[in-house]
């Protein structure tokens, strides 16, 4: 019989398969929350450094897609497929990403907003079908710089957008 409670040890089933990452952000959980609500948002600050993206669909709500096009810095393209699978404004998301709706190895990713003093605390633990897939996101598409990038993306655009907010 397995624990399922608090402090379970039921999170270490998973660990060879996860990527957490997190990033202090200096602005409210809520802010923070919103920059993932709307796409014209999204498209300011997804992606590691010198991506950028071309949406085709969004719908921000359970059940709902974001189907959008990565474009690296290279000039590949990336077809990305999101579906969210649970939004609890503006504590937690989480979603199934992936290429498209019936990729295979589409991985589940859950999106926690901590309060910490005036800012946020946000943690990204993405949990990936096997090993393997976590270690090809790793080593091939250097997933963790990756992530770390974006957080650290949506970190200036949120303050930046705070600053704006302040000033006007």
């Amino acid at each position: 019989m397995s624990a399922t409670g608090r402090g379970a040890p039921a999170r270490s089933a998973t660990a060879d398969r996860e990527i957490v990452i997190s990033r202090v952000i200096d602005a409210p959980p809520d802010l923070v929350f919103e920059a993932f609500t709307e796409v014209r948002h999204l498209s300011q600050w997804w992606g590691p450094e010198g991506f950028s993206t071309t949406t085709r669909s969004f719908e921000f709500r359970v059940g709902g897609e974001w189907d959008f096009v990565m474009h690296g810095p290279d000039g590949t393209d990336y077809a990305e497929w999101i579906s969210w699978t649970e939004i609890a404004p503006p504590e937690r998301i989480a979603l199934l990403h992936g290429e498209s709706p019936d990729d295979p190895n589409a991985f589940e990713s859950v999106l926690t907003f901590e309060p910490e003093g005036a800012a946020t605390r946000l943690e990204m633990r993405t949990v990936f079908p096997t090993r393997e897939l976590r270690d090809e996101a790793v080593e091939k598409y250097h997933a963790i710089e990756g992530g770390r990038q974006t957080l650290d993306n949506l970190a200036g655009y949120v303050t930046e957008t705070v600053r704006k907010g302040a000033e006007g």
